[in-house]
């Protein structure tokens, strides 16, 4: 068996679906002999975490899977090892470094609430 991280994709639709438009990207590990059992295993996850509900402005609130976006084999779960990449083109470069700063500074202290 190989562990794999597979992008699941779902679409936020709240009310008539009149607000710019939402999706969740979620990252989860999935354990698979292959590549198409990795993906069949995070389809499964993603229609079976479709939901609906009511929020606190009384809208329904579907979230709606749309497919998975990637697989990604993990050559070896080890202290370090990454998970996953994305590469950033901010149109402001110094508002990201104080971002990522931000971030790590919550991370660092002892209050975690506002990460």
């Amino acid at each position: 068996m190989n562990w794999y991280i597979a992008k699941i994709v779902f679409q936020i639709i709240s009310g008539e679906g009149n607000h710019t438009p939402q999706f969740d990207e979620q990252l989860r590990l999935i354990n698979a002999g292959n590549e198409r059992q990795a993906f069949e295993k995070a389809s499964d996850i993603g229609l079976k975490s479709q939901e609906r509900f009511i929020n606190n402005h009384k809208q329904p609130v579907k979230w709606q899977f749309i497919n998975v976006a990637e697989i990604t084999l993990l050559n070896g779960l080890t202290d370090g090892t990454e998970l996953y990449y994305t590469i950033q083109e901010p149109a402001d470069a110094e508002l990201y470094i104080k971002w990522a700063n931000h971030k790590a500074a919550l991370i660092g202290s002892s209050d975690h609430s506002f990460c």
